[in-house]
């Protein structure tokens, strides 16, 4: 669910939606969801001063409670 979220969340900011792919690597703490994108959507997907990485993590915090599971966003941009 949560997943699912970050991918359609991030597929609406960037220019190159189909271009977008997220993946899980648990960690013994907290779930790191990855976001890939493309170098030219990459500061859109963090926004201004982190604004929309910002509203990301506030939604996915509701979720947290509900599952008792903590999540830590990033962004990084493909090497090609």
């Amino acid at each position: 669910m949560v997943v699912d979220f970050v991918k359609e969340y991030a597929k609406l900011l960037s220019f190159e939606p189909e271009k977008i792919k997220v993946e899980v690597v648990p960690h013994e703490d907290f779930d790191e969801i990855v976001i890939y994108a493309k170098k030219a959507d990459v500061g859109r997907i963090i926004g201004k001063e982190g604004s929309m990485v910002r509203a990301i993590k506030m939604v996915i915090s509701g979720c947290r409670a509900k599952e008792d599971k903590n999540y830590k966003i990033t962004v990084k941009a493909y090497e090609k």
